[in-house]
Formats: C-alpha cells, structure tokens, sequence
C-alpha cells in the first residue's frame, strides 16, 4: 500500500498542490496521505524501501561520449566526408601518393577534434555539483520511537520524508509546507524573479492568493534558496521528477543546427557541386580536342584535389582548438563544443537577463524624500534603525539585501546610539517589520518604527483619503522610475514589558519613502561599450518590472528610446511576421516568460541574426537551446548548465566580450583560409582546363599538382597562430556560402587571368613552338608562377587591414616566404627533374615580376571594392 500510494508524489506535481484543470488545491492531510507519511516523518526502514524504488535524489546527468564515440562522430562532418571520398577515388585510379595525403590529413583532423571536444566534456563535468550537500530531516528508528532530526545526504531523500528548512537553506528537493514561518525564497534559477517569494501553507494563504507565476505559494522546488524564515514541509518529488529535472526529460527540445553546421554545409556543396562537375569537364576536353582517353583520368581526379582545400579540416579543428585552449587558460570560459566558438565569433545579437548581467543581485539607496515629496534625510535614518535592531533583536543571521542597502548608507554610529527593546519581525502576509526603541531623550517612552510595503504602511498612518492618495501617486511615480520603494513611519508608545503584537501597528505617523535601485554591474558599462565595438546589438530579456528595466539601461547609458521598451505580454497576440519587425526594433522586454524569450530568439535567428543568449536559471533553459550559441556562468542551475554550449567562469559580459574576440580570430583566419585558398585553387583550376584545351601536352603532372597543393596548404596552417589586425573583431566572422562563393568567383578569375598572362610569357617571350623543352619549360614556369601568386594572397587577403604601423613579421609572412622561395628553388634543384622541372631563363623572371605587379594591383583594388559592398551588405538591427 505504502509503495502505491506514493507514487502520486513522485509521478507528478498533484500531491505537491498544483491543481489541475477544475481541481482544488489538495489540504496538508492528503497530500500526507498520498505520500503514506505524517509530520512526524518516516522511518528507516521505510525511508531504505523508498530509496531503493525511487533512486537517488540527484539531477539526471548527462552520459559523456567516450573518445572513441567522439572520433567516430567527427566523421560525420561533411569537410572530412569530402576529402575521405576524394580519397577513395583517388585509390581507385591507383593514385596512391593523393590517396595516401589525403586520409592522413583526414585522421588526423578527426583525432585533433575529438581530443578538444573530450578536454571540454571532461572541464564541464568538474562543474557539476549537487544544489545542496546535506539536509535536516525527521527520522523515526520503528513506528513507535519518536522523531528525531538530523543531517542526511541529500541524495539520500525520499518521496514523505519531513525537513526543516531555515534562512540560507537550499532547497533539497520539491516540498509542500506543513509549517512556516516568515517564509520567502529565491527561486530565481526558476522563474527569473530577483525578488524573494512569499511562501505560506495553503490554510495561511491571504485571499486572492495561488499560483501564478511564482508557482504554488504552499510549495517549494529544488533548485530554490531559502531567504528568510523557517519551515516544516514534507518532500514530494525527488531526483528527475522534480520541476528542476523537467529540462532533461525526454519532451526536450532536439538538437539544432548551429550558425557553424549551417554554414559548413553550405560551403560543402559548393566544393562538392564544382568536383562533381571538374573530372567530366576535363576528360571530355581532352578526349574532343586531343583525342585524350582514360590515360588523363588520374589527371582529372588530380585537378579535383586541387579544387578541394585538403588541409580545411585540420586547419579548423586546430583553430577552434587552439582559441577554446586559451579563452579556457586565460579568462575561465570553457568550448564545450569546437564549432560552438565560431559560432560565437559570429554573434551579432546578445540576449542577456539584467540581474546578474547588467545589474548586481543586490539594491541600492537611491535617495529618501518626506511626505512633501522633497529630499530628507531622516527618513533613511528611520529606515535604517528599523533594519538595524530588527537585525539585532530578531536574531536573523544576516540582513536582507534591503536592509544590506540601509545599512549601507547610514551612519553606523547614530544607528548604535539607540537602545532597542523589541521587534517584530517582517511577515510576507503583513509585509512589514518593526522595530520598538527607547525613545531618545524621553524616559518611560517607546518609539515603533515601521517599515515595508508602500500600502501597508499607508493603511495603518493616520491620514486622510486624499493625502493617502497623494502619497500613493508619490510612490507609484517613483516605481514607474525604476525604483523600489519602502515607506516608514513611526509611533510613540508608553513604555510597557509586555510583548508586542502586530497589533500595535496602527495610528502610526508616516514619514516618507525611501528609493532603492539595482547596483549595476561593475564591469557591464565598459563590457556593452567593447560589445557595440564588436558590432553585437544587445537585447535585454528579463522577467522584472518595465520601470526597473528601463532605469538599469538608462544608468549604464543603454539606449532604449520611445519605442525600445515592451511589455511581453503584447507579443501573445502577434503573428510571427509581426514579431520580426518588433524584435528589430526592440531592445528591452519585460515581464518576459520562458516562452517569451524562446520566441524572441527563435525571431531574431527568422530574421538572418545569429544569436547568443546568456541566461542561468532554469526559466533561460528554452532560449539558451533556441539559440545559437546557449551561455551559461559556471553557476547556473545544473540543466540550464548542461544545454549550454559555453560556460562562463562568471555571468559578467567582460567574458561573453572575450568568447567573441577569440571566436572572431579564429573565424576570421578560417574564413581567411577558405577565401585564399578556394580562389586560389578554382583559379589554377580554370587556368589548368584552358591549358588542357591549348596545349599538346598535359599543363601540369599529377605529382606536381600533388606537391604544388601540399606546399600551399602547409603554408595555409600558419593561419593557426596568425593574429589578425584588431579591425578584424569589428565585426561578425560568419562563413555565408553564397559571399564566399562571389568571392572565389571573383578573385579565382583574377587568379586565372594571371595564369593565362603566364601562359602568354612562356609561349611566346622565351621558346618558339615546337622546341625539344616545351614541356619541362611550361610545367617549371606554371609551377614557380603558382607558388608566388599564392603566397603573395596569402599577404594581400589577410583580414583585417593590410598594412599595421610597428607590425612585426607574423607567422603567416614567414610561410608565405618560404612557400615563394619553394617556387623559386625547387625547379632549378637537383629534386626538380624528378618531378618533371627544369631551370629557367633570368629573362622569365623578369617578365614575372611584371605579371605579379600587376596582379598584386588588380587584388589590392578588388579587394578594397569587396570590402566596400560587404559593409553595405553587413545586417543591421
């Protein structure tokens, strides 16, 4: 029976007291009697039953792939598919050299891979932490024996055991009250609340109280803080039944594609269209105009590889392994997945919450004004020696963040001048609390001084309809400011022993208001200015008020303007066309749900943007795997953690800043790699196909082409650790498969007319037709012509601005040298007539500095004018 009874606990939230659709909330004694349990809880034996059905009361975790797992999965990217079935063609001509490069290249790419990847997977598992390590609970030895408290493990608690919970106390697990008192929680990480909750028994609820947005005021989730106050509550839901597990069910969201997948993808089928395409074109040219058959197959498959980038993989992987190395080293922030740094590189909108981002998780004091509305000091005065003995006499182990604020700002010496004799303390049902002192310079006299919520304050003052009203407005005017607002007043009181009651909050004589504001972050100013630097539009989705959201922005000088800031409820009743418009323009949302701001999200990346989002509680959870790059702190709650696909040492924008300084670098340089060395590479291929056609002779050999591309794509590496200029971080690196291919379009024809001016120098500047060496000639002339071309774009292309003042020679000008000194040398060594070179005239050379003059002019220039339509083309918001 014990065992079928409480399964209504842990199955679902019924016996927690979320009603269903036209149920009443459940009373205290039925949701015992679901659990089999009572307040004096559990005992031993029963508790080990439990345990051994239910299981431990620890989060879902998530099952690490092994590294063999990984290795295999990195297989699946579509760069390394490519270059394995060009590998395998490759074997099938019987060109073993290629086919041997090329599988190389593509082990290694794996093993770099799935190496990152397993350091990031085994760095994230280091942060994973239980929400609380021991819990008080009440235990029985046998059914008879009467309850005693004590610590437990967590993990060790079960559906119906009874815990206590106090100011500080995490929350163990999702419970139901059976006692408190002045009871209020964080449960941020839930809901996105900065404020503490109010939680009661439901036979203390205050009319018109439920559940709403905060959850069921009777009930506490795992994964909450305890604030202040004490309680009694009888555990409902453990391990993965309990509301904070709801992310790692399997209703959770699939996997998305990242801006990295997309882009990749793209960018593979353009490879992949023009090698489907460039083997035909050859063998039938050469078998229509020079009677060629199968004996240019190998060639053909050569001019294929030569198309394809072979270092691509390895150069990515190292890249994005390298800057998750350092950002990891260097500023805390962990790459749980390679691509997932590109794809922060490439961020052009951050969505961010404000507490814990923007503004500190604790008040300020704004100012205090007195019942004209004017500046008075003695109101804060007031205030803080109400926060103060209430401090003392109430025992509470530290002040609140409002009265941390208080206290702050008073003199600490006037507050301690006074004698305190009584307090009672602050009760989410009244929301209130008084402190009773000594009234200065009056014996037998005692002063209450009462502070807390506006309306409770006015209700019990002495003051007539109008002048309540007057101050009502007063203190609205202020919260449409952004402010939070706490009222004083006080009374004076014959001096009495017996204890005093809230009763005696009444005839009480107001004294003003005092203002309070978010402490700003002391980094956010400095990060948003660094992060409009980058280019990112910053967008603000929080759960607080309008006011408060609004005054955040406005103290860090965030501009919001007249049509900046909405409400989120005003998106529920707008169509998806209709929100791409107004996410443009927006850049606060308040009152935000869960749902909101996975819908905004979801609208940006609609509209073309690549989006980070940086939320840690378990309300972020759908945005954070809606987006495009999900970040987490290092504190987040455990699933919101685990979904994201960077963690922060810290919730501070200075690291987002960094993340995407070091996505953008190594974004950069794989952009940078793909341009040079596609156009590069569909320029000699152009080049190699009109050749083809002109000569009587293959252009070039296939071991040339072989050795040719592996000298350009080991010079290509040192993309690796080039640092480009700072312009380079100006604005997103995000690979878009249709600008990169006008780009090799473009710059692939200049390369080829370069070609073809080449053509003409040896064909009629150095040898007539029909000469004995006109093979060995052209093929040694094509050869040094290509290396130097491509080491002189390897210069000239670079991103970031060309020429920086002081700039020492980087690693990619010293492999741009040694790739032209390759091209100088190797046709005249005694390795070049192995490989079908000869030596060259100084006539040739001659003729060859003019030909690369006026290439490296025609680059310069149509490189200016592509930077010049792509800042047109860039995406605003």
């Amino acid at each position: 029976m014990a065992e079928t009874t409480a399964a209504s606990g842990p199955s679902g939230q019924d016996a927690a007291g979320t009603p269903g659709p036209g149920r009443s909330v459940p009373t205290v004694l039925e949701v015992l009697r679901s659990l089999d349990s009572g307040p004096r809880g559990l005992t031993e034996a029963e508790a080990g039953q439990r345990l051994a059905r239910w299981g431990e009361n620890t989060l879902p975790q998530r099952r690490e792939p092994s590294w063999p797992r990984l290795l295999v999965r990195s297989l699946r990217d579509p760069f390394t598919a490519v270059l394995g079935c060009l590998g395998l063609v490759s074997a099938a001509v019987f060109a073993w050299g290629t086919a041997t490069v090329i599988l190389l290249l593509v082990v290694v790419s794996c093993v770099l891979r799935a190496s990152g990847e397993h350091r990031a997977d085994r760095s994230t598992a280091a942060l994973r932490e239980l929400v609380a390590t021991t819990a008080t609970v009440l235990r029985r030895t046998d059914g008879d024996a009467p309850p005693t408290a004590r610590e437990i493990p967590v993990d060790e608690l079960v559906p119906g055991d009874v815990v206590r919970l106090g100011p500080g106390d995490l929350v163990p697990a999702d419970v139901r009250l059976l006692r408190s008192s002045g009871l209020s929680v964080h449960q941020s990480a839930l809901t996105g609340e900065s404020a503490p909750v109010p939680k009661r028994t439901a036979d203390d609820r205050a009319p018109g109280t439920g559940t709403g947005g905060s959850g069921p005021s009777h009930s506490c989730f795992q994964g909450s803080s305890v604030a202040s106050g004490s309680a009694t509550a009888v555990v409902t839901a453990t391990g993965a039944r309990t509301l904070l597990a709801a992310g790692h069910g399997p209703g959770a969201d699939p996997p998305r594609d990242s801006a990295f997948d997309r882009s990749v993808h793209g960018v593979s089928w353009i490879l992949i269209r023009f090698m489907l395409l460039t083997p035909p074109l050859v063998l039938m040219s050469n078998a229509a105009l020079r009677g060629r058959g199968l004996e240019t197959l190998p060639f053909a498959v050569a001019v294929a590889v030569g198309l394809t980038p072979e270092t691509l993989p390895v150069l990515v992987t190292t890249c994005l392994a390298r800057g998750a190395a350092l950002l990891a080293r260097a500023h805390g922030v962990i790459v749980k997945r390679l691509p997932a740094l590109h794809d922060i590189g490439a961020v052009d909108v951050l969505c961010v919450d404000k507490t814990g981002t923007l503004t500190q998780d604790r008040p300020l004091v704004a100012g205090a004004l007195g019942p004209d509305g004017r500046d008075d000091p003695e109101v804060l005065h007031w205030a803080a020696v109400n926060a103060w003995w209430t401090l003392q006499l109430a025992e509470l182990p530290e002040p609140d963040a409002l009265d941390e604020a208080l206290l702050d700002a008073a003199d600490e010496d006037a507050l301690t001048a006074y004698d305190g004799t009584a307090v009672v303390p602050f009760d989410p049902v009244r929301r209130l609390a008084t402190a009773v002192i000594r009234t200065p310079g009056r014996l037998g006299g005692h002063t209450l001084v009462v502070k807390g919520d506006v309306e409770a304050v006015l209700d019990r003052c002495r003051l007539d309809g109008d002048e309540r009203e007057r101050l009502r407005g007063l203190a609205a005017g202020a919260a449409d400011d952004g402010l939070r607002v706490l009222a004083v007043a006080t009374a004076d009181r014959p001096a009495r022993t017996r204890e005093y009651t809230p009763a005696d909050e009444r005839g009480l004589s107001f004294r003003g208001l005092v203002t309070l504001r978010d402490a700003l972050a002391p980094t956010a100013a400095d990060a948003l200015a660094v992060l409009a630097g980058q280019g990112v539009t910053v967008k603000i989705l929080t759960g607080d008020h309008p006011g408060t959201a609004a005054r955040a922005c406005r103290d860090l000088g965030v501009p919001v303007g007249e049509n900046g800031l909405l409400t989120a409820d005003r998106l529920d009743g707008v169509s998806d066309a209709e929100l791409a418009g107004l996410v443009r323009r927006t850049t606060v949302f308040a009152r935000c749900t869960p749902a909101h701001k996975a819908r905004i999200t979801e609208a940006l990346r609609a509209a073309g943007h690549t989006v980070g989002f940086l939320g840690d509680g378990v309300n972020d959870l759908p945005a954070v795997r809606a987006a495009d790059v999900g970040i987490a702190p290092r504190g987040a709650a455990d699933v919101t953690r685990e979904a994201a696909d960077v963690v922060l040492a810290e919730k501070d924008l200075t690291a987002v800043a960094h993340a995407i300084a070091a996505g953008r670098y190594a974004g950069g340089n794989i952009a940078t790699y793909l341009r040079i060395t596609l156009s590069s590479n569909l320029g000699n291929v152009i080049a190699m196909l009109s050749a083809g056609l002109l000569l009587p002779f293959l252009p070039m050999l296939p071991a040339q082409v072989l050795i040719q591309n592996l000298c350009f794509d080991a010079a290509q590496l040192s993309y690796v650790h080039d640092r480009p200029h700072p312009s380079a971080l100006d604005r997103p690196t995000l690979l878009r498969p249709r600008e990169l291919l006008r780009f090799i379009t473009g710059f692939g024809l200049l390369n080829a007319v370069a070609d073809l001016a080449t053509f003409g120098v040896l064909a009629f500047a150095l040898h007539g037709p029909g000469t004995g060496d006109d093979q060995a000639v052209f093929h040694s002339g094509w050869f040094t012509e290509n290396l130097l071309t491509q080491a002189l774009v390897m210069l000239l292309l670079r991103e970031g601005r060309l020429w920086a003042q002081g700039r020492k020679p980087g690693s990619v000008a010293w492999a741009a040298t040694a790739l032209a000194a390759v091209g100088l040398l190797l046709p005249p060594s005694p390795l070049g007539p192995q490989l079908g070179l000869t030596a060259l005239s100084p006539a040739y050379y001659l003729l060859l500095t003019a030909v690369l003059a006026l290439y490296a002019v025609a680059v310069l220039a149509a490189r200016a004018r592509y930077e010049r339509r792509r800042a047109e083309r860039a995406p605003g918001i």
